[in-house]
């Protein structure tokens, strides 16, 4: 028996010589290898949180509106795909050099083929092939892309997710990202964005505004008086399980912003900020409705999670524990109250996308100027120390700066988008389509097809009572 193995053993060594004579890995090649895998996890935790969105937006609406929701974002995670390879990535992160500086968008790198790394030199400071970076990048547009669909909820043409998908994706989003991360305006007065309050958050949730703006309420939102009606969504276990997913998948959102799982553990550091803001604004939130509504919201305590965990995006390298804790807090109170007050003034925000993801991550951008310690600025080497440790007012101004100009480039680049659809093609379903539900009116059949059929069984046995001068029973 061990003559027969001794044998093979050395068939084997001459079948696959390279075996028997491979060099060990040098330490710069292992570092790259394990900076690679870290980051391709993440970015796979990143495009996960696509499910996360698709359970949270399903469960948040109508029945009737089910499948079309959760569809959709497969349809749309595919447009961004394509769109952000073709062109969004080059002028995110490509050498915009000679045209006015580099300041405003990239100019290199399109069409990415996976070779020619040195298109990208905002990206170069670290050791992950740019495929891989890549990856990494398009799951954070895709997400902003998902935060947008927020205002769209239950009344958007299917074409408009193609059509605005594309531009979105193309002319609005990577031109801030370059600001931000590519080596823009913004990078250079030393904006503190670390993993995208501003950059991801900030501009889906502008669009989304813009959106539910122009398509205007849904029907049986508001009454004449201007009162809102409540339009509960159909599923609240999808939701909680939404939010579960998207909470695992922020770990790979901030702690994979480092590109690098090496040296001292910084990317753990980051987790630990984050799941604290996430946890503190969760409770925060419910604690708040319980004494706002004498009941504690379940949809209120989810929002809150979000809202930390959005407001923490921007900050989770720069601050510490405790104040990972406050900033989450206060994104989750803040976050309720905004929620209450856009519906008051008749803004139908199905989801709260602009309270979620958009005044928290104003507040999450912002948060920096207060609470950035000099040690972690230092560590990052992004700005400087925020208001409460030394720095005075600096950084605080720049993070303001940041915010003013990516919210007022995405408010205005998108209402010119979306006007533009209005008046060609067209934005909103007619009111017979949405009254029946975008599931069959789009697609042609239900997300819960048995249960759909009973209610429209007993909508029709009601109506024939009512004509025959019986009563409608409630349902």
């Amino acid at each position: 028996m061990i003559k027969k193995t001794l044998i093979g053993l050395a068939l084997l060594s001459m079948a696959l010589p390279t075996l028997a004579f491979a060099e060990a890995p040098t330490p710069e090649q292992l570092q790259a290898a394990i900076n690679s895998v870290w980051v391709l996890v993440a970015a796979m935790l990143v495009v996960f949180m696509q499910a996360g969105f698709a359970l949270l937006e399903a469960g948040s609406t109508r029945m009737k509106n089910a499948g079309h929701v959760a569809g959709k974002t497969i349809l749309t995670f595919g447009i961004c795909a394509i769109a952000f390879w073709a062109f969004g990535f080059g002028l995110a992160f490509g050498d915009g050099a000679g045209l006015f500086n580099n300041n405003l968008f990239g100019l290199s790198g399109f069409f990415m083929d996976g070779v020619n790394a040195d298109a990208f030199v905002s990206l170069s400071a670290s050791d992950v092939p740019i495929t891989i970076k890549f990856l990494f990048q398009l799951a954070f547009a895709g997400v902003s892309l998902a935060i947008a669909w927020g205002g769209f909820a239950e009344r958007a043409k299917l074409p408009v997710y193609f059509i605005f998908g594309l531009l979105f994706t193309v002319v609005i989003y990577p031109i801030v990202a370059h600001w931000v991360w590519g080596g823009g305006w913004l990078s250079k007065i030393g904006m503190q964005d670390f993993a995208g309050s501003t950059v991801v958050h900030l501009q889906g949730a502008t669009a989304a505004l813009v959106a539910t703006i122009l398509l205007k309420p849904r029907i049986g939102k508001f009454n004449k008086d201007g009162s809102p009606n409540k339009i509960p969504g159909h599923n609240q276990v999808l939701s909680v399980l939404g939010v579960i997913i998207i909470w695992i998948g922020w770990f790979g959102f901030n702690p994979g912003s480092t590109l690098s799982a090496m040296g001292d553990g910084f990317f753990g550091y980051i987790a630990l900020t984050t799941n604290l803001a996430a946890a503190a604004g969760g409770v925060a939130a419910m604690a708040v409705s319980w004494i706002y509504f004498g009941k504690s919201d379940i949809p209120s305590m989810l929002n809150g999670v979000l809202a930390a965990l959005v407001a923490i995006t921007a900050s989770c390298a720069f601050v510490t524990p405790l104040a990972s804790i406050a900033i989450g807090a206060i994104a989750g109170g803040v976050t309720f109250f905004t929620a209450i007050w856009f519906e008051k003034k008749g803004i139908d925000d199905p989801v709260y996308a602009f309270s979620v993801h958009g005044i928290a991550g104003i507040w999450g951008t912002l948060s920096t100027g207060f609470f950035a310690t000099p040690e972690l600025a230092k560590t990052v080497n992004v700005g400087g120390a925020g208001l409460f440790y030394g720095g005075g007012f600096r950084q605080l101004w720049v993070q303001f700066i940041g915010v003013a100009g990516a919210l007022v480039f995405v408010l205005v680049i998108s209402f010119i988008v979306l006007y533009l659809i209005k008046i060609t093609t067209g934005l909103r379903v007619t009111e017979e389509e949405e009254i029946m539900g975008l599931d069959l009116a789009e697609h042609g059949t239900y997300g819960y097809p048995e249960q759909m059929n009973h209610a429209i069984e007993a909508h029709t046995s009601a109506k024939q009572s009512n004509e025959g001068g019986r009563p409608v029973p409630v349902s």
